[in-house]
């Protein structure tokens, strides 16, 4: 029972203990009675400070170039096949380093093309006047030139003489190869189901005796309608037939000849069955027309009717104005190949794709063994030397930066890295955001690094300046009246009195004052007229920056050594 009691006791102690500890806590000592506000103040001293603007953004590159096949797509479609490639997506490279390796048959294939067209030209050039192939490239275009002789053959129907113009087009002479002859033949169905291409038949003339052998070398499938007359003792349709033949020297164009096919291996009058109907002698084989190239005068004849030349041999000698421009216009086609053919061998030379600049590779969009063509984009490279930050900034900082400023950038993505850098632009005109803050743009030049990539972020200190032995008061005691700014100074009477000043660099805790005060004044900083009922004003012994070798950062971090003062 004494126990029991005992117990109740002490938790009636703690009880009456923790409400009277509880109600000191919460209510308030009584205010020492003043005649007035308490100030909290800061002796104005000399120091140093250094300001300075911090912006974040974006790395961007300022520079950037594309890998790209050799040649304009405007110009042709080269096809090139990917060889190697022989860097990948974030390797640095120099310029002009080679990146990627090429192949492209269809530049040799181009190339013998061009040179065949060339040589063609040429020999064209060279049968034209006559020269030879190695002085064709020395031409004068006033010089004449000369129809040359196709085919080995006789001169017939000579059409040109000695100061007589010549049309373009205009049939100069034939030449005709007499050594084979040709036979139209028409052929019964009968004598039709008997025949067929590359057999022999015996070809009997009567003006002189003999058989000549000739070789059937066409046979029409399709039957025509005979000659109503010869219709009369044969049959109304005919197959038509030609044969070929060696000419032993006397057989004319339109000799009639009978044809037959022999009933043995042997050609002889004896086995030869004839066809119902004789052929005619057509012509020759080979035969060819000569035209005019061009009008122009026939300067000179070289060969008369009937005479026999040789492949090669000059006909008739030309000259004139169309003669003239007839040389320049293959001499040009000439040049234009030449000039085609230097293009195809350069790209020869240019099967590597090589860096366009110092940088890193962005990217490869290709696969070796694909086909491209000329310009087409294989990979990016970009340029992290010179980079930049695009940056908006309020009014109140805008004014602090000025273009050329020293900038330190730092990236989140490289702790302890530090890049240098400048402010290349202050854009002057703002804009007002949907905020309803105006924003100014700043653009930062960054010298960079290989570690460096596009899209980082990035944040840029932007130095504002500094001074060193300048008046110095803390940001709170500054306050502004109609856009001038004021300070409160306590006087000597213990009164206070608001004072404009004249404020120069501002960090993030300090102003320099310019004018307005002077070394030794008290700023007030607070008051007890501002504080509620529970609060107190502390005194703060370290703003102001000592003049100490421990005073190098502290204008720009804000930690400055000074006294503050608290009097009624």
């Amino acid at each position: 029972m004494g126990k029991r009691l005992l117990m109740i006791l002490v938790v009636v102690a703690i009880v009456i203990g923790g409400g009277y500890y509880a109600i000191k806590q919460l209510v308030p000592e009584k205010a020492e009675e003043v005649q007035g506000p308490i100030y909290s103040t800061f002796e104005v001293k000399k120091g140093d400070i250094s300001a300075g603007v911090e912006v974040t953004g974006q790395l961007n590159p300022t520079q950037s170039g594309g890998i790209r096949a050799p040649g304009d797509m405007r110009a042709g479609n080269s096809q090139y096949l990917i060889d190697k490639i022989l860097v990948k997506e974030g390797d640095e490279v120099a310029q002009g380093q080679v990146v990627v390796t090429l192949l492209a048959s269809d530049i040799n294939n181009k190339i013998e093309d061009l040179s065949e067209q060339i040589e063609s030209q040429r020999k064209q050039l060279s049968q034209l006047t006559g020269l030879p192939l190695g002085e064709v490239d020395y031409i004068n275009p006033s010089q004449g030139i000369q129809i040359i002789a196709p085919i080995s053959g006789r001169i017939m129907n000579l059409d040109a003489k000695e100061g007589k113009e010549l049309t373009q087009g205009q049939i100069v002479a034939s030449i005709v190869d007499n050594s084979k002859f040709k036979v139209a033949a028409k052929l019964t169905p009968t004598e039709y189901a008997r025949v067929s291409e590359g057999q022999k038949v015996g070809l009997s003339f009567p003006y002189f005796e003999g058989i000549v052998e000739g070789t059937i070398t066409d046979v029409n499938s399709s039957a025509i309608p005979n000659d109503a007359e010869e219709g009369k003792f044969g049959t109304n349709f005919v197959y038509a037939a030609t044969i070929e033949a060696e000419n032993p020297g006397l057989i004319q164009a339109n000799m009639e000849v009978k044809i037959g096919i022999s009933n043995s291996e042997e050609l002889s009058p004896m086995s030869i069955s004839y066809f119902l109907y004789p052929g005619i002698v057509e012509g020759f084989v080979e035969e060819e027309k000569i035209n005019a190239p061009v009008k122009a005068v026939a300067t000179k004849v070289h060969v008369k009717g009937n005479q026999e030349v040789k492949k090669g041999d000059v006909l008739v000698t030309m000259a004139g104005n169309d003669v003239r421009e007839m040389i320049q216009e293959i001499t040009e086609k000439i040049r234009e190949l030449n000039n085609e053919m230097r293009d195809n061998y350069s790209r020869l030379d240019q099967l590597e794709i090589r860096s366009p600049m110092d940088g890193i590779v962005a990217g490869i969009y290709r696969q070796p063994g694909e086909t491209i063509s000329s310009g087409d984009w294989v990979g990016d490279v970009y340029n992290t030397s010179d980079m930049r930050i695009w940056a908006e900034i309020d009014d109140i900082d805008v004014l602090q930066v000025q273009q050329g400023a020293p900038v330190t950038i730092s990236v989140d993505a490289l702790p302890g890295e530090k890049f240098e850098g400048a402010v290349s632009r202050v854009y002057t005109i703002g804009k007002d955001r949907n905020s309803g803050l105006t924003r100014f743009q700043v653009e930062v030049e960054v010298i960079g690094g290989p570690q460096l990539r596009p899209g980082m972020q990035a944040r840029a200190k932007v130095d504002a300046g500094s001074a060193e032995g300048v008046l110095l008061v803390p940001l709170e005691a500054i306050f502004e009246e109609d856009g001038v700014s004021k300070v409160e100074i306590l006087g000597d009477d213990g009164l206070p009195k608001v004072v404009n000043v004249k404020l120069g660099l501002m960090n993030d805790r300090m102003a320099e004052v310019t004018e307005g005060l002077k070394e030794g004044d008290k700023v007030i900083t607070g008051s007890t007229a501002d504080l509620l009922p529970s609060q107190h004003i502390k005194s703060n012994d370290s703003i102001l920056p000592s003049t100490g070798d421990n005073n190098e950062n502290n204008g720009s971090n804000g930690n400055n050594d000074g006294n503050t003062e608290g009097s009624n």
